[in-house]
């Protein structure tokens, strides 16, 4: 299994330990570009033709909440 399986094992999981970074690369893979705002924020938004913005906070770990929103995301587009 790869490590992008692994990964999308997690999320579909829900595990709650996952970090941004992780969470920059799935969404990356489906699609997704990551827009930053210009200075001081803490949040990345996610944006893909097509599909609702996804705005994640950089600070570990991910809120639940964000990690079902990713997930809803993926298995959409699968």
């Amino acid at each position: 299994m790869s490590q992008f399986d692994k990964l999308l094992q997690r999320i579909k999981s829900l595990d709650n330990n996952m970090r941004f970074d992780e969470i920059r690369k799935i969404l990356e893979a489906y699609g997704y570009t990551m827009n930053g705002p210009g200075s001081g924020s803490s949040h990345r938004t996610f944006r893909k033709s097509g599909c609702q913005p996804i705005t994640i906070p950089t600070h570990e770990p991910i809120k639940r909440i964000c990690i079902i929103m990713v997930k809803q995301a993926i298995v959409l587009v699968t």
